[in-house]
């Protein structure tokens, strides 16, 4: 069994905060794979469906984004996994819009969410870091991150949510950079070769 977990705030009015990409992603792939309505369990809204052969959970944790570990352990704990099997999507400052990368472990980086699965399941869970850039200076942070995307990125933000939820069957086989890489290719396709000239006439 695999446990996607995306980060956010409750209410609509944390709906479209940067902040928020987590649910975005976790929704995108809901959607695209036809997974049950989400039902409230681990004080969190959890969705039931499959990607390939394995079964697979979404959790959005609605405790707020600095005590979503708390839901996060009940739910690992009630399904008996481990932090392996464990996928969770976050906002990342140090990335450009519109750009992933898969990790495992590490630190928080200061970012709360991930600080409060930490103290709840240890550090040694799966990432996947969602670039929404960063706003230039440190005390700028809270605001942007609290923000809504502008109207305007969403010509990155569409085509991404729904690239990440084409590719998530690949993190239900735990290939993570197999996963990152299909992202990419499908955001940014290989150009198509050149014909060859035709040759000319002497």
């Amino acid at each position: 069994m695999l446990l996607l977990v995306g980060l956010g705030n409750p209410g609509p009015g944390h709906a479209g905060n940067r902040h928020n990409i987590g649910f975005m992603a976790a929704d995108a792939i809901v959607r695209r794979h036809g997974f049950k309505p989400p039902r409230e369990k681990f004080q969190a809204h959890l969705s039931e469906g499959r990607l390939g052969d394995e079964r697979v959970l979404v959790l959005k944790p609605m405790t707020w984004m600095n005590r979503s570990g708390a839901a996060v352990g009940e739910a690992m704990r009630f399904y008996k996994l481990t932090p392996a099997d464990i996928v969770v999507f976050h906002d990342e400052l140090d990335l450009p819009p519109g750009k992933i990368r898969m990790k495992r472990g590490g630190g928080s980086a200061g970012h709360n969410g991930l600080r409060s699965l930490d103290a709840h399941i240890g550090p040694d869970y799966r990432r996947c870091r969602i670039g929404i850039g960063h706003p230039g200076e440190r005390e700028l942070v809270m605001h942007w991150v609290l923000q809504d995307f502008a109207k305007s990125d969403r010509v990155w933000l569409e085509p991404l949510l729904e690239a990440i939820a084409e590719a998530s069957p690949l993190l239900a086989e735990g290939r993570d950079s197999a996963f990152a890489s299909k992202v990419h290719l499908i955001l940014e396709p290989p150009a198509p070769k050149a014909a060859p000239a035709a040759p000319t006439e002497n």
